[in-house]
């Protein structure tokens, strides 16, 4: 088993090294989730915040750290992307499955995001998020989600790449869904 040399250990994230390759970790979560939410009016559930590393307002699917919080630390994944859909958007899924599981970005950080499709989501709660999160949520009808996205980008909102990648994965697993 490789070395590894840590180089700094910050609150929520610590750089590293293995041999000669420096990455980012977060020494408190064990992965990430990320929700692509449904309504049963085929409404895309979006949140919409601003982000510091980018300086900019991100569009994006509910997303959040596994384990990170005492209370949460052994929480199962799938518990954890229903609890950040309600806790960020307001909306309990109907019916929630796992799309897919991916470094979040192989060359940066030893980090895993679990991709879940929630559909027939209703709503049971304010939403908004948790300790200070300021966070809009959008409903954009399925059929409108394409030019919607076009006109946020218009206006410099930032667009995540998870978006993309859940249709994606939705459309070749369900296609018959969106014929």
């Amino acid at each position: 088993m490789p070395e590894i040399t840590s180089h700094h250990e910050g609150r929520y994230l610590s750089l590293r090294e293995i041999d000669d390759w420096e990455f980012a970790t977060r020494p408190n979560a064990t992965g990430v989730v990320g929700v692509f939410a449904l309504t049963d009016k085929q409404e895309v559930i979006l949140v919409e915040q601003y982000r510091r590393p980018m300086q900019s307002r991100v569009l994006e699917i509910c997303a959040g750290l596994v384990g990170d919080e005492i209370e949460f630390a052994n929480e199962k994944i799938i518990d954890c992307a229903q609890r950040e859909l309600l806790e960020e958007t307001g909306y309990s899924p109907g019916k929630i499955s796992h799309l897919l599981s991916s470094p979040t970005s192989a060359g940066m950080t030893d980090e895993t995001t679990h991709l879940f499709f929630a559909e027939d989501c209703y709503k049971t709660g304010p939403g908004g998020g948790v300790d200070g999160e300021d966070i809009t949520t959008h409903l954009v009808p399925l059929k409108d989600l394409a030019s919607f996205l076009k006109e946020a980008t218009e206006q410099d909102l930032q667009i995540d790449f998870k978006i993309h990648s859940c249709l994606g994965k939705i459309s070749l697993d369900q296609s018959a869904k969106f014929v």
